[in-house]
């Protein structure tokens, strides 16, 4: 890993460990979510097991075709250790964005290899039995169904941003900061692009103890 994006993991890993009363603050569930994507091989499992050696956490892998339904879940997420990494792999082959089991892919890519289309059509097959819909997961994960205290959670979720005057809202709740001469700014660009109050928020979030506002 380059050493600068490493240093920025770190202290943006080492930031979220120590700010449980920046979280109880804003009113968010102390819970992190990083999503690694990336061909077989580039160190995803390897950064995991360094994220979770830095901060002493424990490691779950969830595999969601194997759980059966969203009480099953509830229960799995439930005796996991408050100060955990859940990892939760290849998400996109277990749900579909309407909380639909994934049915067989039409067409593989001619160029993946063998090991990975076989993977593949395991997953698929395995979640004809399995009843976990996207709404319970996402339910759960955010603290809607399950009271945590500090986890982090290795997958994303796509949501929509409405309008840009939430921004102010989010600035001040995130950063303590009621005006900036960036403002107007940043809320005519907001009506312009697509962009989700997820990842308005995640640029908000301080990226170092310092917490520097102004950055």
């Amino acid at each position: 890993m380059e050493p600068a994006r490493k240093r920025e993991v770190v202290e943006d890993l080492l930031a979220f460990s120590k700010g449980e009363a920046f979280y109880n603050k804003i009113g968010r569930v102390w819970k992190r979510g990083y999503h690694l994507h990336g061909p077989p091989g580039t160190g995803k499992s390897t950064m995991i097991a360094a994220m979770a050696n830095l901060l002493g956490y424990d490691v779950y892998d969830l595999e969601l075709t194997a759980v059966k339904d969203n009480t099953e879940l509830k229960k799995l997420l439930i005796a996991t250790s408050s100060r955990a990494v859940i990892v939760i792999e290849d998400i996109d082959c277990s749900v579909d964005l309407t909380g639909q089991r994934v049915k067989k892919r039409e067409k593989e890519k001619e160029n993946e290899n063998n090991q990975v289309l076989h993977r593949m059509r395991m997953k698929e097959n395995e979640t004809k039995s399995s009843k976990i819909t996207l709404s319970g997961l996402l339910n759960f994960i955010d603290g809607l169904g399950l009271l945590v205290e500090e986890r982090e959670s290795l997958f994303s979720r796509p949501t929509m941003w409405r309008t840009s005057k939430g921004f102010k809202v989010l600035a001040n709740n995130y950063v303590g900061m009621e005006w900036h001469e960036l403002f107007p700014r940043i809320e005519r660009l907001l009506g312009e692009v697509e962009m989700t109050p997820a990842d308005v928020a995640e640029n908000l979030m301080p990226r170092s103890l310092a917490g520097d506002a102004e950055e």
